[in-house]
């Protein structure tokens, strides 16, 4: 664990690449999830004294980042600004994609079209590795409703990728 700032610094840091990932799960682009981040960063960066030594830094960034990005999503809503998720013109005129890169984007898609709270946990459970405890405590809920939701979110998953070509 990081006794000061410096090394907190550093252990951030070393959380980028998970930071990223749960930003794409959340934002569903690529753009929007590094703003994302950078967001998280900064509000953690400055929030430092709020941080539990002794306790699990990715948690706490990733609640961060849950809170971030609730905010901006009802900051749009508010502005009334609609968004195009960056896949639906990323692989425009692209016909050489393998079996595997379309199985990955239509997974990103299957995934896109989770509710929020499912998208989450799926985030944090299914590709973060977080278990169903440190995810009921990274989002500040019950671990029955954290199984129940995944449960939800893989029968969703199983529903929607039934529908592959």
């Amino acid at each position: 664990m990081p006794e000061n700032l410096s090394e907190l610094r550093q252990e951030i840091a070393a959380l980028l690449p998970r930071l990223r990932r749960f930003g794409r799960t959340l934002a569903h682009s690529r753009e929007d999830a590094d703003d994302l981040v950078q967001v998280a960063i900064e509000k953690a960066l400055n929030r430092t004294d709020q941080w539990t030594p002794g306790t699990r830094l990715d948690s706490w960034m990733f609640r961060i980042m849950q809170n971030a990005w609730i905010d901006e999503l009802r900051a749009r809503e508010r502005r009334g600004q609609t968004f195009l998720p960056e896949e639906e013109g990323e692989h425009v005129g692209d016909d050489g994609a393998s079996g595997s890169q379309l199985d990955a984007i239509l997974v990103r898609k299957a995934v896109a079209r989770l509710s929020e709270e499912h998208r989450t946990v799926v985030g944090l459970v299914l590709v973060e590795g977080l278990s169903y405890q440190e995810t009921a405590e990274t989002l500040g809920v019950p671990v029955g409703t954290v199984t129940s939701r995944v449960a939800r979110a893989r029968e969703a998953l199983q529903e929607l990728l039934g529908e592959w070509p």
